[in-house]
């Protein structure tokens, strides 16, 4: 049963950093459609298609320092809600985000969104993984800050299943997995995800956390749902269990350890093997809190990617 909850008025205006990203320009975009005031912070070194872009599709960009504390606070002024899609690493998730954070309070602004988006990194021991740390680390800050605040936790993106994430193996017919076939794992699109964080920044009522999932499959789900994209019989593989994954990290890191990117290889790995684990499993699903979302299946993400 969906609940119903009163949004903000249509010229709510929401302050967006991270908007030259895909997950962040798709956000922007989400917002306007709804009808909402979206003020885009970039800095100068920003993409400058990208930015011409947004202005075009009716955002307001604001062009900021973001160490300057007087200046992004006074960008933040107005807003309902300040809205952080940023990708990186400490610097970024850390810092940049503790510097939006204490600008948004300094404005006044009653609400933030981080950039979580994510598997359900609160029943994750610190060392698990890295990016995720880094969100733990800025969640902390958070939790002191006098700002309401809301996290979208949406497992992982859909999107990456069609190539980044080596699980589905489109040329073998096989379904990669590890562990158990019979754990389920939480999926969402980019667009998916993009949609429910517009209307979560403009609903003056959402609690701290909200869980989300366009699709929920194990590995037999996930062999169906290729099979049933691509028309031919896909079967399991089983590499082996939860312990030789995380051996295979530890060789990883060492022989490429990539430690500048925000996804090196074993990035990636640390992410599987903890969805693999069934730790960071997202319960309850927030899915129906927003009727007019139409969520996006894994199989349908899989044949968009055979007919493209």
């Amino acid at each position: 049963m969906a609940n119903d909850h009163t949004t903000e008025p249509a010229q709510a205006t929401v302050v967006l950093a991270g908007a030259t990203g895909d997950l962040g320009g798709r956000i922007a975009r989400a917002l306007l459609e709804r009808g909402a005031q979206v003020k885009v912070l970039v800095r100068s070194g920003s993409d400058r298609e990208k930015v011409e872009a947004l202005r075009r599709a009716g955002a307001v960009i604001c062009e900021v320092d973001f160490h300057d504390a007087a200046a992004l606070a006074s960008a933040c002024e107005g807003a309902t809600c300040v809205v952080s899609a940023l990708s990186g690493l400490h610097y970024v998730i850390v810092g940049i985000q503790s510097l939006l954070l204490k600008a948004a309070m300094a404005a006044g602004v009653p609400r933030f969104i981080p950039s979580d988006f994510a598997i359900d990194f609160t029943k994750l021991p610190y060392g698990n993984n890295r990016n995720l740390d880094l969100r733990k680390e800025f969640q902390a800050k958070l939790e002191q800050a006098p700002i309401a605040a809301t996290s979208i936790l949406n497992g992982m993106f859909t999107d990456l299943l069609t190539g980044q994430a080596p699980v589905v193996l489109f040329p073998l017919k096989r379904v990669m997995y590890y562990g158990s076939a019979d754990q389920l794992m939480d999926f969402t699109t980019i667009q998916n995800t993009a949609d429910y964080t517009a209307a979560a920044a403009l609903d003056p009522f959402t609690p701290r956390y909200l869980r989300i999932a366009g699709d929920v499959l194990n590995a037999h789900g996930l062999r169906e749902a290729a099979s049933q994209a691509t028309g031919e019989e896909f079967k399991l593989l089983r590499v082996g269990g939860i312990g030789l994954l995380n051996t295979l990290i530890k060789v990883t890191k060492t022989v490429a350890p990539g430690g500048s990117e925000v996804f090196p290889a074993w990035q990636g790995m640390q992410y599987m093997r903890d969805m693999f684990s069934g730790l960071p499993k997202l319960e309850p699903l927030d899915n129906d809190r927003y009727p007019e979302i139409k969520w996006t299946s894994v199989a349908e993400v899989l044949a968009k990617r055979e007919q493209d």
